[in-house]
């Protein structure tokens, strides 16, 4: 049985277990570092892994998760009565 592997090739794991560093994190939330971690203290944002030493990573699945239920919570909100001038 004849099984190719590609060496030197970049390929992405699956979304569920690709790494995301704080700057993709910040980039894809639109979110500070500060409120990152503040958010991820207080439960209302995915928690960190370690990755070794001081380097830290989170799950991208988690962090889309994490997008769709604002955007559900946003849709599911009731909408503001707009003044009227």
């Amino acid at each position: 049985m004849h099984q190719s592997t590609q060496t030197g090739a970049a390929h992405a794991p699956p979304a569920s277990r690709r790494v995301l560093r704080l700057p993709e994190v910040i980039s894809k939330t639109g979110l500070s570092r500060t409120t990152l971690y503040t958010m991820s203290k207080t439960g209302q944002f995915p928690l960190s892994i370690s990755l070794g030493g001081k380097a830290m990573g989170w799950i991208e699945a988690e962090i889309d998760a994490w997008i769709e239920d604002r955007m559900a919570a946003r849709q599911s909100a009731p909408v503001a009565a707009t003044r009227s001038m």
